[in-house]
């Protein structure tokens, strides 16, 4: 096993900031250079402080605000207008960056795209769920209307 440190959230695996143990293929073919961890050292303790600190500064101040703000996700739907063909097929896909932009567009407040989760890849028009880790254990079922952008 290599002992590695989260640099970003990873779901399955833990958040920024944490020291875990995974697979020395997955660490070196996947997470590092994806830019997920960094090899952990001795001196690596400080990176880790410095990182939480960091999480914690754009961390929501309270589990109220957060669940506040998961009543506001799951209270409306968001609408993406994407290019796509006339059989409704898009020209690409739906990234959680495009959702972001979306919630932030709608005026609901801005929602970090590495907290996004997308089921399957988007690839047509229509409605779809996405979940969006809001705080540590408060998670919010948004929905997405994906619609065709007008020429």
């Amino acid at each position: 096993m290599a002992k590695i440190i989260l640099t970003h959230e990873v779901s399955g695996l833990g958040s920024a900031g944490d020291v875990v143990d995974v697979k020395p293929g997955y660490a070196r073919n996947y997470l590092i250079p994806q830019g997920f961890a960094v090899s952990w050292t001795r001196g690596g303790e400080k990176e880790v402080a410095a990182i939480r600190a960091a999480r914690a500064a754009r961390a929501l101040a309270t589990a109220e605000e957060a669940q506040a703000l998961k009543e506001r996700l799951e209270a409306v739907t968001i609408r993406l207008e994407a290019k796509a063909g006339a059989s409704g097929r898009l020209f690409g896909s739906v990234k959680p960056a495009d959702v972001a932009q979306a919630v932030e567009a709608a005026g609901i407040g801005s929602v970090d795209k590495r907290k996004i989760e997308v089921g399957s890849s988007i690839r047509s028009t229509g409605t779809y769920q996405a979940s969006v880790r809001v705080y540590d254990d408060v998670v919010a079922q948004l929905t997405l209307e994906v619609v065709a952008q007008k020429a």
